[in-house]
Order: C-alpha cells, then sequence, then structure tokens
C-alpha cells in the first residue's frame, strides 16, 4: 500500500490541504477543534511528513550534527542527554558521528555531517585541531561543548570550570590531613587546567614538595598503570586525584591488586561524577562537571545563533560542585 499523503489526512479530517499544513507546522491560527481533527486524521492514518519535502521548502534540515570525539568516555553520554533534551523540545533531531573514526579513515571529522546539511553542529570534547572549524562555523552555527581549546571566531564554547572543580578536590583531600597527594592528569587544554589548578592548591598550603604529577591518557588502563608505579615508591601518596572518573578506576584496581584498602590506606577521588562513580561497588568521591547542565547551555547557544545571534565566541562555564563518597577518609 501507498503511504498516506497530506490529501488523505485533509480528507479524512474534512479540511483543506492548506489547514493541515498549518497544524503540522505548529501554526497558532488554526481552531482548537480542527487542530484535533486533523491530528487525529494523522494518527490514524499513519502518516508522516516528508521530511526531506519539508527541508526543501524551508531551506534547513531541522537536524543538528554532534561531532563525538571520545565515545568511550560516559561523561558524555550525560552531556547529550541534556543537549539533546533541549534540542527535541524544539522539533530539532540529532545526528551523531565519530570524530575519531572518521580521521582514521582520511575524512575530515566534520565533512560527512555536513554533507548530510545539517542546520548547526556541536562538537563534543577535544578535537586536535579546533581551528579547523573556523571554515565549518562561516556557513552554519558551531558550539564546542565540554572542551575548553581555544575556539575560532564566531564559535560559542560550552564547559565546567576545571580549575573551580580540581580545587575542590584538592582542598577536600588536604582538609582530611593528606599531604602526600598525587595527581593523575590529563591532556589537552583541560587536563592542563585541572593540573595546574591541583598544584596551585598545594602551593598554597606548602605542600608543593610533596605533590606528585603523572601523565596519564585518561583511560582505565592509564590509570591503572600510573597507579602501579606511584605506590611502588618507598614515600607512596595517601591519596591519589585522577583527571577523569575513568582513570580512577585504574586507581581502584591498582590499589586492589597490591594489597591497599581504599579509603583506610588510599584515598581516590575522581573527576566528572560519570554513572560508573555513582555505582554502589565504586562509591567513588568525585567533581560533579555538570554534564548535563553543560549540554543545555551548548544547545541553547546554537538555539540562539537559529534566532540571529551573532557576534564573537562566548564562553560559558558551567560550576563544579564535590560529591563525596566512600572512596576518601581521613590520612592514615
Amino acid at each position: 500500500m501507498r503511504p498516506p499523503t497530506i490529501r488523505d489526512v485533509a480528507e479524512r479530517a474534512g479540511v483543506s490541504k492548506s489547514l493541515v499544513s498549518l497544524v503540522l507546522r505548529g501554526s497558532e491560527q488554526v481552531r482548537p477543534e480542527k487542530r484535533d481533527a486533523v491530528l487525529r486524521a494523522a494518527r490514524e492514518l499513519g502518516y508522516r511528513p516528508n521530511a526531506a519535502a519539508r527541508s526543501l521548502s524551508e531551506q534547513r534540515t531541522r537536524t543538528v550534527g554532534v561531532l563525538l570525539n571520545d565515545l568511550r568516555n560516559p561523561w558524555f553520554v550525560d552531556l547529550l542527554d541534556g543537549l539533546n533534551s533541549l534540542l527535541h523540545a524544539h522539533g530539532l533531531q540529532m545526528l551523531l558521528a565519530d570524530a575519531r573514526l572518521n580521521r582514521r579513515t582520511g575524512q575530515d571529522p566534520a565533512d560527512p555531517l555536513l554533507d548530510l546539511r545539517v542546520d548547526g553542529l556541536v562538537v563534543v570534547g577535544t578535537l586536535p585541531d579546533p581551528a579547523a572549524l573556523g571554515g565549518v562555523a562561516e556557513r552554519i552555527p558551531v558550539v564546542l561543548a565540554g572542551s575548553r581549546e581555544p575556539a575560532p571566531p564566531g564559535v560559542d564554547v560550552v564547559a565546567g570550570d576545571d580549575e573551580r572543580g580540581a580545587r575542590l578536590v584538592a582542598e577536600h583531600l588536604i582538609g582530611l590531613g593528606h599531604r602526600r597527594i598525587a595527581h593523575i592528569a590529563g591532556y589537552g587544554t583541560v587536563g592542563e587546567l585541572r593540573r595546574r589548578s591541583f598544584e596551585a592548591a598545594m602551593r598554597r598550603h606548602g605542600l608543593a614538595e610533596q605533590a606528585v604529577v603523572e601523565p596519564s591518557d585518561m583511560t582505565e588502563e592509564g590509570g591503572y598503570r600510573t597507579t602501579v608505579r606511584l605506590l611502588s615508591r618507598p614515600e607512596r601518596p595517601t591519596a591519589v586525584f585522577a583527571v577523569n572518573d575513568i582513570a580512577a578506576i585504574g586507581v581502584l584496581s591498582a590499589a586492589e591488586e597490591l594489597g591497599l584498602r581504599v579509603p583506610r590506606d588510599l584515598s581516590v577521588v575522581g573527576y566528572d561524577n560519570t554513572s560508573i562513580a555513582r555505582l554502589r561497588h565504586v562509591w567513588l568521591t568525585t567533581a560533579d562537571n555538570s554534564s548535563h547542565e553543560v549540554g543545555r547551555r551548548a544547545a541553547r547557544c546554537l538555539l540562539e545563533r537559529f534566532e540571529g545571534a551573532g557576534g564573537a565566541g562566548r564562553v560559558q562555564l558551567a560550576t563544579p560542585t564535590l560529591e563525596i563518597r566512600g572512596s576518601t577518609a581521613p590520612a592514615p
């Protein structure tokens, strides 16, 4: 059977095709009883608007491309949930692309989304060369979410306040009496901001000599390997601050393997407050980086650009909080 058309809906509802079109576009010029009749007829017939035809007539696809640089990090899942909830409320659909996969296949990361004629682009996470988005931003609105890399002109940046979050972690551990504190650092601007803030807090308390910073790749395996090295030292740390929750899971695994009990022998703090940190058998103290709020703010920036807001790119930072759970305790 052929799919129902707008003419079929009009005949079933007893109205004109133009009135059906007004209802489907959400016009407020239609009387409630007529709108109800059209919507009821569309439901009964299983009518679905032709998105391609509508895109041609409106010169927009009502889609937003989302370029995600790390599909493995659960923090981005919460960010996407906040992003999608607001986009969906405004009739926009989200199309997701894997930036790493596109690079491995030799494509420019944004190309597949641009080929689909998305109305706007949200880049989630750290890209190797965010300046390359400058050409894209000249064609469609672009927002960087969850990243603190320098953005091209006209690109909005929405992220958490990494310096404040790392300071909260350091102050928490120092307040518990820890002096030998290690930080498993990350890469990119986000990793750099968290590291610098941790070191500054240690200096303020006269603990610069006891602060240890070890680079890592922000993965569970990286956190595990780094922790094994840290805990093998004669003066091992009594607390470890991992750059994110995934690396903190590696810290917990290493501590258990080496016979240390958390938090009695070793306090552990992560960052991002992902679903992993909230698992009961993990119950990780962590900095909540407001991922859902970052996603909603990124969507709001994009919507404002759609409505004609121009000008230079803005930077918005969501305020982090510290979630104290069962992985931290007073220093042994």
